[in-house]
């Protein structure tokens, strides 16, 4: 028999009032927890995904560890390069590394399509796990956006200053087109894959897209990122976007046919309101403030939450992800205040 869903962040993400503020953590799966760690020792991030009983239970720890409102699937959002061709390795301390860089219109026409139930089944498999018989509470699935995957893919890794990403772009905008095309193709098949397998939110990460300015942004991004949501919407699931120093862009995402605005800790709620920004938002506590002493966590926390409760809409996150530093204890404590404090 499955279990009952606690479905208060998908109402939230919907726009409608709960009875207290949800809230999940950006890479709460995985990173600091000491079971995670120790599996870690013996299988990388890609031994993990490919392994849908393993996935599934890093995946679930957050939700039975620390009460969030929502699991997000253990991933990388590497996971589907290599099913269209990327020769993708995640190295420890580095990030992702790519041993064939895109360089031309030639490596752009050479990128496969993807086909989620032969090419990633594992994921599809870890979702299904989860959601059809362990979770309590709603499945995230998530995805990369087309810039960011493309900065690894032209880069051939993490990068600063995405110049190689963003002279490519003003060297060559059909390539560059072309490229949005493939990867929002992708995008798009590999989502409603997830969702067809269970997930009921999804989040697309454009988390490195704030090295561009608004202007480029409207021209070599925005149309691809309509399509691709305007197609997912479609799926009729709530549909977040975010990224990393992106205030300058978040009146064109809410623009843009999503539901959920993810704010980094740049941005206070408040700011975003008045900025215009009529969506549900999500955020934004700096990770950093959880390796501060509690009195300050809490202070800072609270602060968050009033602004989102005279606001209205909002969900709470952090305004990046976990570090590998933050104690799983303060994470549930977190979880506990937030809660408690909100409950209307």
């Amino acid at each position: 028999m499955s279990k009952k869903i606690n479905d208060t962040i998908i109402r939230a993400y919907n726009g409608e009032k709960t009875d207290y503020t949800p809230a999940w953590f950006m890479r709460q799966a995985g990173r600091s927890q000491p079971e995670y760690l120790e599996i870690k020792e013996k299988y990388s991030l890609f031994e993990i995904t490919h392994q849908p009983e393993l996935s599934a239970y890093v995946t679930r720890l957050p939700v039975e560890q620390y009460g969030v409102d929502a699991a997000i699937l253990y991933k990388d959002i590497m996971s589907p390069l290599p099913a269209i061709g990327v020769d993708v390795e995640i190295k420890s301390g580095i990030g992702p590394v790519i041993h064939n860089p895109i360089t031309n219109f030639q490596d752009i026409e050479k990128l496969g399509t993807i086909n989620p139930k032969a090419d990633i089944p594992y994921v599809l498999d870890t979702i299904r796990l989860l959601t059809e018989e362990q979770l309590e509470v709603p499945l995230i699935g998530f995805s990369g956006a087309p810039f960011t995957l493309a900065s690894y893919m032209i880069e051939g890794g993490p990068s600063k200053n995405y110049s190689k990403t963003k002279a490519f772009m003003y060297r060559d905008s059909a390539a560059w087109f072309a490229l949005m095309d493939k990867l929002a193709d992708m995008t798009i098949t590999y989502v409603e894959a997830q969702i067809e397998a269970g997930a009921k939110a999804i989040q697309i990460f454009d988390s490195w897209v704030g090295a561009l300015n608004a202007a480029d942004y409207r021209f070599f991004i925005k149309p691809v990122m309509t399509r691709i949501f305007t197609e997912l919407r479609k799926q009729g699931v709530p549909l977040i976007i975010f990224g990393i120093g992106a205030r300058h862009l978040l009146l064109e995402w809410d623009d843009l046919p999503v539901d959920v605005i993810g704010l980094d800790w740049r941005t206070s709620i408040t700011e975003a309101r008045e900025m215009g920004i009529t969506k549900v938002v999500q955020g934004n506590l700096d990770p950093t403030i959880l390796l501060t002493e509690w009195e300050t966590i809490e202070k800072r926390t609270q602060g968050i939450l009033d602004e989102g409760m005279e606001q209205g809409k909002h969900v709470f996150n952090l305004g990046h992800g976990v570090t590998p530093d933050i104690k799983p204890a303060t994470l549930k404590k977190l979880t506990e205040f937030i809660h408690t404090y909100s409950k209307r």
